[in-house]
């Protein structure tokens, strides 16, 4: 009789370790389905998250006044401006025909700052000069109107900014006319002229 309650005992611990191995492996598929989820969800996502940075439109955009400071974002299919108070105005990403960067430099300070650059001795002026200039970047985009009519825009923003709104924009179908990699290639009439 010994021997068959062995056997008892031992199919019992069999039965309690492939319980265990079943639970173990469908929480791992329950994990792993969790994570698989998590990831398509966020990476849908990052693609229609709204994106927007504080920006100066400088002009182009119809219907927002130059040199207006407000939020330049993209809403799902449109890339739109609004300044503080007044509608958003916008253009479909789709009718986006070229989005090209720049960079700008400004002086800041102002009056004082002039006045203190006048006054500081021994061309002193010149070396306060070399730290008074922000840098900006300027993102233009052309895009094409319900009429076929083709329009620009020009936004300054913070340095660093345009190359991610251009990236956001290229991402969710904005179009670019000329090649990134390519330089640009005078023809042999251009240069023949350039030469005399």
């Amino acid at each position: 009789m010994k021997p068959t309650l062995v056997l008892q005992a031992d199919s019992m611990s069999i039965h309690d370790r492939i319980r265990r191995s079943l639970v173990v492996l469908a929480s791992l598929l329950t994990w792993s389905s969790v994570a698989m989820l998590a990831k398509n969800a966020t990476t849908v996502k990052s693609v229609t998250a709204p994106y927007s940075t504080h920006s100066t439109h400088l002009m182009g955009f119809e219907g927002a006044p130059n040199n207006a400071n407000g939020m330049l974002s993209i809403q799902e299919n449109a890339l739109q401006f609004q300044k503080d108070g007044r509608p958003a105005v916008q253009v479909k990403i789709a009718s986006i025909q070229d989005v090209l960067l720049g960079e700008q430099s400004r002086q800041i300070g102002g009056l004082p700052m002039t006045l203190g650059k006048a006054a500081t001795p021994f061309g002193g002026g010149r070396a306060v000069s070399l730290f008074s200039h922000k840098k900006y970047d300027t993102l233009a985009v052309e895009y094409v109107d319900a009429n076929g009519g083709l329009h620009g825009a020009i936004f300054q923003l913070n340095k660093g900014q345009a190359e991610a709104l251009k990236n956001e924009l290229i991402a969710r179908g904005a179009h670019l006319s000329h090649g990134e990699d390519e330089p640009t290639k005078q023809s042999s009439t251009e240069v023949r002229n350039e030469n005399k």
